[in-house]
């Protein structure tokens, strides 16, 4: 056993973490995905698109992705104000990750489906 801790690469190991931490929770892939999708969108949009999150859960998620470099907050000068968010090119990045992740997820739901 002593030799697989050697051999395990702690740096891959911390970056799952990160990867994990920065993306992950219940909402996070939704958002991105949907931004991916459809561009640049309201906050009305997301929590419609987004199907069941809550305006503080959402309003959170944002500004944890925000923080993380994931999208932009753009505040439009109209009446009344709209606020519009985007993905940044970093979060383009993640697009190959969504996308084995929801062909993973949807194998998933036809094997279980077939039991």
């Amino acid at each position: 056993m002593g030799n697989i801790k050697n051999k395990v690469d702690k740096e891959t190991i911390l970056a799952l973490k990160d990867a994990i931490e920065l993306l992950g929770g219940k909402w996070k892939f939704c958002i991105l995905h949907n931004l991916q999708n459809y561009g640049t969108m309201r906050f009305k949009d997301l929590q419609e698109t987004s199907q069941g999150i809550s305006p503080k859960v959402l309003s959170k998620t944002l500004q944890e992705l925000e923080e993380n470099l994931l999208i932009t907050r753009t505040v439009n000068n109209t009446k009344p104000v709209t606020v519009s968010y985007e993905l940044t090119k970093h979060a383009i990045e993640s697009k190959p990750v969504l996308k084995a992740l929801i062909d993973f997820g949807l194998k998933h739901r036809k094997k279980i489906k077939a039991r």
